[in-house]
């Protein structure tokens, strides 16, 4: 009997850590973090408007009133008077919540100007700019816009109380500014912007536009929105397969003592 406690005692030993050591990876790994976090994670699809060809998604990870924003966007207007296109974009609020449609289109010259589509995505709330100024004063400053056909904007800015509560409302939209003039009727091309009248129209009119809804990710993904990165899926999994690491570890243990206490037996 002593023989056979001394052998229990050294198996045991030599099991147990292992599934202890499994439980801290479990309970202090990214999910314990992601469930205690108080950040929500939005998500927009940028959809082409007004004869616009490009795409693109954009995440903001919102905690208290800061956002943390990835977007990447391709396949818009590449150059405006031999220079890179600028997009100025923002988080419009306080509309319906949605991107217009045709039917939005008042004038009959086949543009959805941006205050032709205000009544869906509403008012300026946020600019998305690369620096400075993120109110709606600086809406239509092109020198701080991301320019060119495509584009990777990353940005922690704070949002003022009306903008956060639209997103967490579900009335919170993205829009992406300037198309090509030359994809527009000639009725539109001569027309002057609708909030600079000193640009075209297709200056400033929305070439993206995505609402921003509540999404599974569990935090902005450090590579960019494209990659994939960041979602919770692969951390549960993790946490499964460390759990069950340990409890295997612990049966196995447990199937040594066994048979070592039978053969002294």
């Amino acid at each position: 009997m002593t023989h056979t406690r001394k052998t229990t005692a050294r198996v045991l030993a030599m099991t147990a850590p292992v599934a202890l050591l499994a439980l801290p990876l479990a309970l202090t790994g990214p999910t314990a973090s992601a469930q205690s976090s108080d950040s929500t994670t939005y998500m927009a699809t940028l959809k082409p408007l007004n004869h616009a060809t490009g795409s693109g998604m954009l995440m903001l990870q919102l905690t208290g009133s800061k956002a943390v924003i990835t977007e990447d966007v391709k396949g818009l207007a590449g150059t405006f008077m031999k220079a890179p296109f600028p997009h100025v974009q923002h988080i419009h609020i306080n509309g319906m919540g949605m991107c217009p449609d045709t039917s939005a289109d008042k004038n009959g010259d086949g543009v959805v100007s941006t205050t032709e589509g205000g009544p869906a995505y509403g008012a300026i709330g946020t600019t998305l700019g690369k620096t400075g100024d993120t109110s709606p004063a600086a809406g239509t400053d092109i020198k701080i816009a991301p320019s060119g056909s495509e584009f990777h904007y990353s940005r922690t800015i704070t949002l003022d109380a009306a903008t956060v509560a639209s997103i967490k409302g579900g009335k919170a939209v993205i829009v992406v500014h300037g198309i090509d003039p030359t994809t527009l009727s000639a009725k539109a091309q001569a027309e002057p912007s609708d909030l600079v009248p000193s640009l075209p129209l297709a200056a400033t009119s929305p070439a993206l536009c995505g609402p921003l809804a509540t999404s599974q990710m569990a935090m902005v993904p450090g590579g960019g929105v494209n990659t994939g990165g960041g979602g919770t899926s692969g951390i549960q999994d993790s946490w499964m397969f460390v759990t069950a690491a340990g409890l295997t570890a612990a049966a196995g243990g447990a199937m040594v003592l066994r048979r070592r206490t039978a053969v002294e037996k």
